[in-house]
């Protein structure tokens, strides 16, 4: 991980109880002899969530609508961290001000990096219900709301029109887009994540597809690639209104299209690869010339 995220250690959760006395109710002991949860029942995961926003950064509370994504904060904070260094590289130390497409209703980006870095932040969704859940979580604590911005993006053909207001301007924007292409690839992809977590379960349950995500979260048509691609040809239109656009690559094997398009738009470029234990992740980073 990034070597500013403090998730590097493991969860310290007798910390994380005292924090949040629920989650103990789904604490066990792992073939290691460690304190841990069942990371493949999506309650247990809802809880240790709760725990670690408000162990670690300061929320009163926070919570998603039962079927939504439930977040993996320690992966969520390294794409914070990891902006904040490229926005370092331009040296910028005034109030930055980014821009968080599809925010979900766990809201999570926009409260990282208000509560890590103290950045004021608009999200936006598509979604009238995530939009909802994620004013919540802002009103749940009073420092959000000084930093935090919730609005709905009525046009689901448009990713910047009509979020982004005139005259205003981003030091960045950030995405995790919908990695597949149908349903019928998220439920895969979601049995292949409930197998890898049950082989190092302790306890051998029938496997549920209990992990949320809503239609507009996990798919879209052409996947993540066209997805991207689209915000990229979109992004032309607010090249001096936002500093760098930036959007999570989960499948590598994307990156030469996304490379493609930027390219021949004559967009300025990079890829910052990111680690999580075993997982490889990366963004796509990207700005125009000043003409």
């Amino acid at each position: 991980m990034h070597p500013n995220n403090i998730h590097n250690s493991p969860y310290d959760f007798d910390a994380l109880v005292v924090a949040h006395q629920d989650l103990s109710n789904y604490l066990l002991i792992n073939l290691y002899g460690n304190k841990s949860i069942d990371f493949s029942n999506n309650n247990a995961v809802l809880e240790l969530n709760k725990a670690i926003l408000k162990h670690h950064y300061r929320l009163d509370d926070w919570n998603i609508p039962k079927g939504y994504l439930c977040p993996p904060i320690p992966g969520r904070a390294d794409y914070i961290h990891h902006i904040a260094d490229l926005l370092g590289e331009d040296s910028i130390g005034h109030q930055i001000k980014g821009l968080d497409i599809g925010v979900g209703a766990n809201c999570i980006y926009p409260i990282l990096g208000s509560q890590i870095y103290n950045w004021k932040m608009v999200g936006v969704d598509i979604n009238t219900a995530a939009v909802s859940a994620a004013q919540t979580n802002v009103d749940l604590t009073s420092n959000l709301k000084n930093n935090i911005e919730i609005r709905h993006q009525e046009n689901n053909a448009n990713i910047f029109e009509g979020v982004i207001k005139p005259k205003e301007y981003y030091h960045f924007s950030m995405c995790n887009p919908p990695f597949h292409s149908s349903e019928k690839e998220a439920t895969k992809g979601t049995l292949r994540k409930l197998e890898n977590l049950s082989s190092i379960n302790t306890k051998a349950e029938p496997l549920v597809l209990n992990f949320g995500g809503q239609a507009n979260e996990l798919w879209c048509n052409g996947g993540e690639a066209l997805f991207i691609k689209r915000m990229i040809k979109q992004s032309v239109n607010y090249k001096t209104q936002v500093g760098w656009f930036t959007s999570l690559v989960s499948k590598k094997d994307n990156l030469p299209k996304i490379h493609k398009q930027l390219n021949k738009l004559k967009a300025v470029h990079k890829t910052v690869e990111m680690s999580q234990g075993n997982k490889q992740s990366r963004f796509i980073a990207w700005k125009f010339p000043k003409e």
